[in-house]
């Protein structure tokens, strides 16, 4: 396949792509939160024993300092708490209180049920299918984006 075909391609995916996070970003927004931060609360929502900072950031590829940002605001509200994680001290087991809970319980579920109807129009094969070439064209865009060679700048 030429170049110029694949690159049509890659903009319809890329367009696709952008009308789900746009998705995401719409509905955070109309609880006054960002995307990242939805993710956030997402993941400890479905983390019921906890999780820790490190576990949010390599889920969201996101710096420590993003994720601590988020988890300073969501502590200072009252909604999480932190707490000394067992398996590593440097690393705090991150909570809901149970005003975080009452919170998040009007935001996660709705979201979550949203993604799960959505992918539910599907059928079996389809979902098959779909998770089976996110995961290829996934796994090669990293090998992709991990083999560029970053050149110094001459100075």
């Amino acid at each position: 396949m030429k170049r110029e075909e694949l690159r049509d391609y890659v903009n319809q995916y890329c367009r696709l792509r952008d009308i789900q996070f746009a998705a995401y970003e719409m509905f955070a927004r109309k609880h006054h939160l960002t995307a990242k931060e939805l993710f956030v609360l997402d993941l400890i929502w479905f983390s019921p024993e906890g999780c820790m900072q490190s576990e949010i950031c390599e889920r969201l590829s996101a710096t420590k300092q993003t994720i601590n940002a988020i988890i300073k605001k969501f502590l200072k509200l009252g909604y999480i708490s932190l707490s000394e994680s067992e398996t590593d001290r440097r690393n705090k087991m991150i909570r809901f209180t149970d005003a975080g809970t009452a919170y998040v319980n009007q935001i996660i579920p709705p979201a979550a049920n949203a993604e799960v109807d959505a992918m539910g129009e599907l059928n079996a094969k389809e979902i098959a299918e779909l998770i089976r070439l996110t995961t290829l064209f996934s796994d090669s865009m990293q090998k992709k984006f991990h083999a560029i060679k970053i050149e110094s700048p001459k100075t």
